[in-house]
């Protein structure tokens, strides 16, 4: 199979997994133990929590190590509204799922949320930022790159805009870190998710980035792991599979960016060469460098990605439940009709495809497409 869908999960860098399998042979103390296998443990975690702050560009004191992407936003969003008790939090309306659930569930406990729109190029509407902040808000959470289209926010600009305000800047940046250059003192946000799965790094552990100073309350309950923020037993492993996919992004990153956009742009370019209608959903270069969403007219992207199966593994911009597809809220949001959210591909390269995966990938796409016309 050709695998073109990094935005949902990449392969584990073999750098990462052999320092993954060695750190379960030999690091397999409590680090919460006095005696030596324990101190060890402490040890490696102390190291690679310097390794990913010197990547992040940030002070190791300021990594809390999490399950992943959802409990970091989940730590992020709820930990700073248990701080603060009441108020105003404004987010965007393509936001994934653990921010807008999260922020779905605060609304329901007495807390106001604004949802913020985005624009015909996926961007987050920055007038109505503008226009949403109010006295009591004292949160905005924002992702950096949307993991549907790719498409870049304007952090920087909304760090910005906060400022005179006080208000707290959480930034999602699940889907950007370890693909493109990124540090988290750049948008000058209080909060930013890390998720080394997207990079090449293990699953089942995260991290959230917390400026020194920031109001949050823990919302776990234990004993005083992670500085009394986020308890339970170390992922060891995992954390120091998280620092080996953080030294090697570190090391590879400028080969990364050229290899994954000349690998997108080779994907586009060989798509439109025989499918001209197809459409690029969201801004044409202000997007991460391996992604494209594609609406390909006249087809469902259900049926392509069953239809592709085996052979190349990409993701439908729609969702069937029940029986029933339905469209993608965030095309919908961005202005695009049912059929052309209904028609909607993400590809994602990565770091390991090659051109001829990627010509043999147009070949077989434009080939399923071919035989799904044929059978309408």
């Amino acid at each position: 199979m050709i695998y073109l869908d990094h935005n949902a999960t990449t392969p584990v860098d073999p750098e990462v997994s052999d320092a993954v399998f060695s750190a379960l042979k030999r690091n397999f103390g409590n680090p919460s133990s006095a005696h030596l296998p324990g101190r060890k443990a402490k040890e490696e975690i102390e190291h690679s929590r310097s390794l990913i702050a010197d990547f992040l560009g940030c002070e190791p004191d300021e990594i809390f190590f999490t399950s992943g992407g959802t409990e970091s936003n989940n730590l992020a969003l709820l930990g700073t509204a248990l701080a603060h008790k009441s108020g105003h939090i404004i987010t965007s309306a393509i936001e994934h799922p653990s921010v807008l659930n999260t922020c779905r569930h605060l609304a329901s406990n007495g807390f106001e949320v604004s949802y913020v729109n985005a624009d015909q190029n996926g961007i987050a509407k920055i007038d109505e930022i503008k226009q949403s902040i109010k006295k009591d808000t004292f949160l905005l959470s924002i992702m950096h790159s949307n993991n549907e289209t790719g498409v870049l926010q304007p952090v920087d600009e909304i760090s910005e805009l906060l400022k005179p305000h006080r208000i707290t800047l959480h930034v999602d940046a699940a889907q950007t870190i370890g693909k493109m250059p990124y540090s988290v003192n750049v948008p000058s946000a209080a909060m930013t998710t890390i998720v080394p799965h997207k990079f090449y790094g293990p699953k089942g552990i995260g991290a959230l980035h917390i400026r020194k100073g920031t109001k949050i309350k823990p919302i776990l309950f234990g004993a005083g792991h992670e500085t009394g923020l986020r308890p339970g037993t170390e992922n060891v492993p995992g954390i120091i599979g998280f620092a080996k996919a953080c030294e090697i992004a570190k090391r590879d990153m400028d080969l990364r960016v050229a290899h994954t956009i000349q690998l997108r742009d080779q994907l586009l370019k060989g798509l439109r060469s025989s499918f001209p209608e197809i459409k690029l959903n969201g801004h044409e270069t202000n997007r991460l460098p391996n992604t494209i969403n594609l609406s390909l007219p006249g087809i469902s992207s259900f049926d392509l990605v069953e239809k592709l199966n085996n052979k190349v593994a990409v993701s439908a911009g729609s969702a069937c439940h029940a029986g029933k597809q339905t469209p993608s809220a965030v095309l919908r949001n961005m202005g695009l009709s049912d059929a052309d959210a209904l028609s909607a591909v993400r590809f994602s390269v990565g770091k390991d495809n090659t051109e001829s995966e990627i010509a043999e990938a147009v070949k077989t796409i434009l080939g399923a497409i071919d035989e799904l016309k044929g059978r309408s």
